[in-house]
């Protein structure tokens, strides 16, 4: 296992220096420019600008420049912002909550609604309860969260007036009263990322499931005189979690990147927000440090997946 887990950090690396490489120059060779918002500002000359861009180190090749991004992000420093001149990692650490708290809700509770609702409908095939399930499923993956958002905003905003439709970020909660005005508020862009979230996960495990419902070891389970319960809980669904792990391994690092589309719906101040601002505003060191870390998230994750196959099914062998 710990010769595994060895091969496949040191495979990783040459993978994340790769993905960076192209970033960088994606982000370098992408059109918008930093300097866009000063030129239209006319008590800022030509020269003050082509200063700025200096100190900024835009003049530099862009070998040079990826070359410096890289050795700072080792020493775990980010870079600046273009814009705001605020460290990208403090960018990050102050909207990081807000994205953990929204993302992560809605993901708990998506995995809290399909785990059930995919194994009862896998069980009960054709049944009403599989049909109703089915089409919450189908429904859910359907509607896009930008009109599931904007659809929760006219019902339960406009008409009902239950919810506040704009997120409210310097709300502090500091007793009962602001602790429900913060549930309040977080009630619809959770639920909207959740119904997405729970239906593509609902048809996974529900489609995992009937796979391994058709195998000959289950026959045999059966055969043998055990109950239903215990050959579907200690050996059905052990192996048909396998590719929901999978599923999941590529889905947890969501979270830390918030939901680019609910959070600009809602006005939450969260990651996806501030990734979505920085790309208008070409601020590429905040870009570049968002989705890098993201990519590190996926691929930590893809291995956290492969060493639970192990636990799951013995007959994962690691070499």
């Amino acid at each position: 296992m710990t010769r595994y887990i060895i091969n496949r950090l040191l495979t990783a690396i040459p993978t994340l220096i790769a993905i960076s490489v192209v970033l960088f120059l994606v982000l370098a060779l992408a059109p918008g420019d930093p300097m866009g918002e000063f030129a239209s500002n006319p008590s800022i000359t030509a020269e003050v600008r082509e200063n700025i861009r200096r100190s900024l180190g835009l003049d530099q090749p862009i070998w040079i420049r990826y070359f410096k991004w890289a050795w700072s992000f080792l020493q775990g420093d980010m870079g600046y912002s273009f814009t705001s001149r605020v460290p990208v990692s403090e960018l990050i650490s102050q909207r990081l909550p807000t994205s953990l708290w929204i993302a992560g809700s809605a993901y708990l509770l998506a995995v809290i609604i399909a785990f059930p609702l995919g194994i009862i409908s896998a069980i009960k095939r054709y049944s009403l309860f599989d049909q109703l399930a089915t089409t919450f499923a189908f429904l859910g993956f359907s509607l896009p969260p930008f009109f599931t958002g904007l659809l929760f905003i006219i019902i339960f905003s406009v008409n009902l007036n239950w919810f506040p439709f704009i997120y409210n970020s310097n709300l502090q909660v500091t007793n009962l009263s602001t602790f429900w005005q913060q549930i309040q508020q977080s009630i619809m862009p959770i639920s909207v990322l959740a119904l997405f979230q729970s239906a593509v996960l609902m048809r996974f495990i529900r489609s995992a499931i009937l796979e391994e419902l058709n195998r000959d070891y289950v026959r045999t389970a059966h055969a043998k005189g055990l109950p239903n319960f215990q050959v579907i809980n200690f050996h059905v669904l052990r192996n048909a979690l396998i590719p929901v792990i999978t599923l999941m391994a590529l889905n947890i690092p969501e979270i830390f990147t918030g939901a680019l589309v609910t959070e600009q719906v809602f006005r939450v101040p969260g990651i996806g927000a501030l990734l979505v601002n920085s790309i208008y505003r070409s601020d590429t060191p905040v870009v570049m440090g968002i989705t890098f870390v993201y990519a590190v998230l996926v691929v930590f994750f893809n291995l956290i997946a492969d060493i639970l196959y192990g636990f799951l099914d013995p007959r994962v062998q690691y070499k």
